[in-house]
């Protein structure tokens, strides 16, 4: 007669399947440590990539930075072409060069905002736009200030149309913007210049509700007192 076969207890499942999970694993682990490793080691190398760039970025920010504040006083004397160029025999190596090594940190495209208002201000429109265009910074004073930027070349050119729209979005940037009453002034105007009076009195009225105390908001009632005319 056969015996009675004992019934586990809920304790020796547990314990047992514990033991097969443990088995299970060691047998997989034999199987495929090869690329078990291999995984491992690529997730490493990728971590200390990645610690390498946030590292190398950092140091090149920092390198842009000093450039950038040895050019400056230059820039700000109105020398825009020594500005571009830099000065020959001195450490001053210029904005130009600047954006060239350093594009990419922080410090090196607020150097490229320089260099296009450099190239504005020497009338150089095409490579200012182009300049303006390829900002790639974070910070929102900038990014409005590159829209502003490439707002003014078109209306220098006389495309009213695309300056409206660009210092429109200069204003869009960010509330925190404190030149947004100046773009939306100046989109008004181009408006206002391409006959399209239904959009700029939107555009004035929105500095007149929202920019009370904005210098701007002082010139609107005479843009407005136009479209009545």
């Amino acid at each position: 007669m056969l015996a009675k076969k004992k019934k586990l207890s809920k304790k020796e499942i547990k314990e047992d399947k514990l033991v097969t999970t443990f088995y299970e694993a060691k047998s997989y682990y034999e199987k495929n440590r090869t690329m078990i490793f291999a995984v491992t080691g690529a997730i490493i190398v990728i971590i200390f990539a990645v610690l390498f760039f946030t590292n190398k970025t950092k140091e090149n920010d920092l390198l842009a930075s000093v450039e950038l504040s040895r050019v400056v006083n230059t820039y700000n004397a109105g020398l825009y072409q020594q500005a571009i160029d830099g000065k020959e025999g001195t450490q001053e190596i210029g904005l130009l060069k600047i954006v060239d090594e350093f594009s990419g940190t922080e410090q090196g495209e607020l150097a490229r905002i320089y260099l296009a208002n450099a190239y504005f201000y020497t009338e150089q429109y095409e490579k200012a736009m182009e300049e303006y265009d390829n900002y790639s910074g974070s910070d929102n004073l900038m990014i409005s200030a590159a829209l502003a930027g490439i707002a003014s070349c078109y209306e220098v050119k006389n495309d009213f149309a695309n300056a409206a729209k660009y210092f429109s979005k200069a204003a869009d940037v960010s509330k925190f913007v404190p030149s947004n009453p100046d773009y939306l002034l100046n989109a008004g105007i181009n408006l206002i210049k391409i006959e399209n009076y239904k959009e700029a009195k939107v555009v004035l009225n929105k500095i007149k509700n929202k920019y009370t105390t904005a210098p701007a908001s002082r010139q609107v009632d005479r843009y407005l007192a136009q479209l009545k005319n």
